[in-house]
């Protein structure tokens, strides 16, 4: 492994921690409002969340540049108030992982929020537990292995996302260029073939890694998900 390598593993580590923690409040929020609420419009709200999974990783690329871009109803809002872009720069590449990684990451937490038994809620609140306290003393503590394995799960979707960054914000070297992209660029370039295997490698490890810790936290919160 070269500096340069290792500069691609860090960004891509950089990128991927970033869109998970960005990313956690919004999963945890939608995933407790599936799993509780019932309300109009729920189904509509599901496959919307759901959507990046199914979607051509491409078109979801096309559509934060639309969003984002200096022209776009959001980007030009960030660059006109406060002088903020997010095109090619790092930050973007954050955009674009956290919005692959938010439908894994509710759907884990979703699952460890339906295993916990509202019985055990009621009677709290019965013994005269507030609503904030029930939700900190057991609801929270019951849906944590959830919580770590979207974490987990978001991470490693996160570590191989591609397609939206590479048309979101393109493959520049040192801002952009994470592992999945530099080993794409690397396949381009004649003799490439050594970088291509030592980033795979690494590629694999975290990844695998990270997948095989998911699958058993989401077991831990939930004994039944692995025979769904």
């Amino acid at each position: 492994m070269t500096g340069e390598d290792w500069g691609i593993v860090l960004l891509s580590l950089k990128v991927a921690i970033t869109a998970v923690l960005l990313v956690l409040p919004i999963a945890f929020a939608l995933a407790w409002l599936l799993a509780r609420k019932r309300f109009p419009g729920r189904i509509l709200v599901d496959a919307l969340v759901h959507l990046p999974l199914v979607l051509p990783p491409v078109v979801t690329g096309w559509a934060l540049l639309l969003l984002f871009g200096r022209m776009g109803p959001i980007g030009g809002l960030l660059d006109r108030w406060f002088g903020v872009t997010v095109m090619f720069r790092w930050t973007g590449a954050v955009i674009a992982a956290a919005v692959m990684a938010l439908p894994l990451m509710v759907r884990a937490i979703r699952l460890s929020i339906e295993a916990i038994d509202a019985r055990l809620e009621e009677a709290a609140r019965t013994l005269g537990a507030s609503r904030v306290r029930v939700f900190r003393t057991i609801s929270l503590p019951l849906a944590l292995p959830g919580i770590l394995a979207g974490l987990v799960l978001g991470f490693a979707r996160s570590l191989g996302e591609f397609g939206a960054t590479i048309s979101f914000v393109s493959n520049i070297p040192g801002e952009t260029g994470t592992l999945p992209i530099a080993i794409y660029a690397a396949m381009q370039v004649p003799g490439g073939e050594g970088r291509v295997v030592r980033l795979a490698i690494v590629s694999v490890i975290l990844s695998l890694g990270a997948l095989i810790a998911s699958e058993l936290m989401i077991r831990r919160a939930n004994p039944r998900a692995h025979v769904l």
